[in-house]
């Protein structure tokens, strides 16, 4: 079967989703959910999608609200991840066939939201049952990352390593002057990140601005003000893949997963943040080795 590709617009509260499904669905076809990071829309996973399956998965993606083609809400609080599972929900409504169950497959604050997805999966009359697999990529869980903070357990030497590089984070909380600097200065940002990360020069596009402004509300929501997720186990199977020279996600954040999840591995890759694009041959073949081994 020939690969289709199809757009589609979804209602989820007082947003709507821009998806695409990039192969049709079908029997014995398992369905993979790609949910892109900060401050990318879906175009970012169009090199890893072309090196997937696309004759025998269905594949779908999608903007994040306030991303792409995706509308943002009203206010700071539609960026609160419990909105977020509300978004997936509402794609896997339009998307994943009766009584499938979907491959979720994340990078950045696409993978940190999902850590809420999975770990509310038993308690969410959405999500109950739906999920098969889970790939995390260089992105946390804000639960995990939160315990490991307040219970260091003599990690607080790789801890300060960390905040070395996330020192961005507190930056994005602040009002007014990261919006500036995003809105005036996203063609300059744009070409620094994309030559740090050796990624093709009209990686971001023209959207960046937008997107980049928008998804400071992800920061401001969900950072400062955590509430902890209702569930810290899951028992879906996780693949956490971590880029040996990620700029912004350490090792550390890969101790004690076990806590979370009773079925994860972790693989490493020779690459940066972005492997996503820059490694896709080699992200795509482990993605579709952890889907095919729970499909």
């Amino acid at each position: 079967m020939s690969a289709t590709s199809s757009d589609l617009r979804i209602e989820s509260g007082e947003v709507t989703i821009a998806a695409r499904e990039h192969s049709p669905a079908g029997p014995g076809r398992p369905t993979v959910v790609l949910v892109h990071g900060y401050p990318d829309q879906q175009t970012t996973w169009d090199t890893l999608v072309a090196r997937l399956p696309l004759d025998d998965w269905h594949v779908v993606t999608y903007d994040v609200r306030g991303a792409g083609l995706s509308s943002a809400p009203s206010s700071q609080h539609g960026y609160r991840t419990t909105r977020l599972v509300d978004d997936l929900v509402a794609v896997l409504d339009a998307v994943l066939p009766d009584g499938e169950r979907v491959h979720l497959v994340g990078h950045d604050w696409g993978s940190t939201q999902l850590w809420d997805a999975v770990l509310l999966e038993r308690d969410h009359p959405g999500l109950r049952g739906r999920i098969a697999s889970y790939t995390s990529i260089s992105g946390p869980s804000l639960d995990h990352v939160s315990t490991l903070v307040r219970h260091p357990a003599g990690r607080e030497r790789e801890l300060l390593h960390q905040l070395r590089h996330s020192w961005y984070i507190g930056a994005f909380c602040l009002p007014v002057a990261p919006d500036l600097a995003w809105r005036f200065g996203h063609e300059r940002l744009g070409r620094a990140i994309t030559a740090q990360e050796r990624l093709p020069r009209a990686h971001f596009g023209p959207e960046l601005s937008r997107n980049a402004v928008n998804g400071l509300g992800l920061y401001r929501a969900n950072v400062l003000r955590r509430p902890r997720a209702k569930a810290a186990h899951t028992d879906v199977p996780v693949l956490v893949v971590q880029p040996e020279h990620d700029a912004f996600i350490t090792d550390v954040f890969l101790e004690d997963l076990d806590r979370l999840c009773s079925d994860v591995r972790t693989a490493r890759v020779d690459a940066g943040h972005w492997c996503i694009v820059t490694h896709a041959d080699e992200v795509a073949a482990l993605v579709e080795r952890h889907v095919g081994e729970h499909a």
